[in-house]
């Protein structure tokens, strides 16, 4: 007998289309896949009445710890089951990450209640002499590189080592792991440094001052130094939360001329659905907010498929952190428990995006790109991790009912048309109709995502990113 039907859905496959038929679980994987009206015995049958069924997302872009360091695991996990999202990449720092992973790793299985994995920051030459070791300690094989806590920036931050060495020596050890991809922030910050002081004086605060102190084309500069090592070193690189329309040309420059290794490129959901007129310094973000012409070509590059994966940069702080002012306002904002219903809202709704466009930039492309194997995609023997979605269902987002740590969010009171009513990790529901079961208090289950070296080189010579 099955564990799971989730009968007469809506059934959407990545980059394919959207298919009617019926969902059958057991033991966690989807056991088959029925017709809609097929019948067949199992432990609980879900009604889905032809509403989308998706695959669970796959956040590729978090960072869990930088709220509470006890507690995010629980809070922001429920936030992202509550949005649809079953497994998140969270990003780990730490002077050796030999020594830190282990316990980080225990802390999610102990709170989490979806699937997780990390991302290893690189600051330092003992990262990158130790890189491998960590990496198949761990099953780790993507990473990320800061270019904006370069010189007098970084040193704040306590980090002493960044600099263009540094990067090119980290691309040349990623290259050496099977699967490995190389992240990268790309933003000049010793150019800022010549811009901020003026615009800082002028007494701007708003969000588009923090545009001006950090330009489309500082990102661009950066982007285009990246693509460009990450070949001479035959490395994968992914420019990660791309936000403007001029960094986007320069990746579409490097990509039109043969590469050693591929690049790729991911967004976020605030570059797809916020301006520099948000609301400051709720807004303030690295990069900054642009322009509706870089939203509006940024859109263009999700739906023609330049950009490969979004996620949320999901940043669970307090408010109190961002002020007294722009300028001492910290960066970052939560987004994790929204990243969905905006894509459905602004992106499928009002853009006419293919759900299959939107299951491939947050699921299957995820999964590929970092070589998670079992997920991404709704086949026999796929981990059952799903979401069921009522896409004409109305609701205003409101910080207090999404669960995270943090107590605000820059989309306050907005109407979202498009929620999950369901989300289920590894067949086990955990959210449903707005509400995280209680049972998941008790037992959250969420596991980690140790990816196989060599089996992330398989996955990605045999299609990688891309649908």
């Amino acid at each position: 007998m099955l564990d799971l039907l989730l009968r007469n859905a809506r059934i959407v496959q990545p980059g394919v289309g959207v298919m009617s038929g019926s969902v059958a679980v057991k033991d966690g994987r989807i056991a088959a896949i029925l017709g809609p009206r097929d019948k067949a015995p199992a432990g609980e049958t879900v009604e889905c009445s032809e509403r989308i069924l998706m695959p669970g997302l796959i956040d590729p872009h978090t960072h869990f710890g930088f709220g509470s360091d006890e507690t995010d695991f629980r809070t922001e996990s429920r936030s992202a089951a509550l949005g649809g999202v079953t497994a998140a990449f969270t990003f780990h720092r730490s002077a050796d990450l030999r020594e830190s992973t282990g316990p980080w790793r225990d802390r999610g299985l102990e709170q989490s209640c979806i699937d997780f994995g990390f991302h290893f920051g690189l600051t330092s030459r003992l990262h990158v002499e130790t890189l491998a070791e960590a990496a198949r300690a761990f099953g780790v094989t993507s990473f990320k590189f800061y270019l904006m806590y370069k010189g007098a920036a970084g040193a704040a931050k306590g980090f002493a080592e960044i600099d263009d060495a540094l990067l090119y020596a980290a691309m040349q050890q990623v290259a050496r792991i099977p699967g490995g991809v190389l992240g990268v922030h790309c933003e000049n910050v010793e150019v800022i440094a010549a811009l901020r002081p003026a615009i800082r004086d002028s007494g701007a605060t708003d969000l588009r001052a923090w545009d001006a102190q950090s330009p489309d084309f500082l990102e661009a500069e950066n982007v285009f130094r990246v693509g460009y090592f990450a070949d001479k070193a035959g490395c994968p690189a992914n420019i990660v939360h791309l936000s403007s329309r001029e960094g986007l040309e320069v990746t579409d420059y490097l990509r039109s001329k043969p590469r050693s290794a591929p690049l790729t490129v991911e967004t976020c959901i605030h570059y797809l659905t916020l301006t520099h007129d948000a609301r400051a310094p709720e807004g303030k973000v690295n990069p900054p907010l642009r322009s509706a012409r870089d939203v509006d070509a940024l859109w263009q590059a999700v739906a023609d498929g330049r950009i490969e994966t979004v996620g949320s940069d999901h940043v669970p702080r307090k408010h109190a952190t961002k002020g007294p002012d722009l300028w001492q306002a910290s960066a970052g904002f939560p987004g994790i428990g929204t990243l969905l219903p905006l894509l459905i809202d602004e992106g499928h709704h009002k853009r006419g995006l293919p759900l299959e466009r939107i299951a491939a930039v947050t699921s299957l492309n995820v999964a590929r790109l970092y070589g998670v194997a079992g997920k991404g995609w709704i086949a026999p023997g796929m981990d059952a991790d799903l979401v069921l979605i009522d896409p004409e269902l109305r609701r205003e987002v409101r910080h207090a009912t999404l669960e995270s740590f943090s107590d605000y969010t820059p989309w306050e009171g907005q109407s979202l048309r498009g929620w999950p009513v369901a989300t289920y990790v590894r067949g086990r529901c955990v959210a449903r109709d707005g509400a995280v079961l209680p049972e998941v208090a008790e037992a959250p289950g969420g596991a980690y995502m140790a990816r196989e070296i060599a089996a992330a080189e398989q996955e990605r010579t045999s299609g990688g990113a891309g649908a």
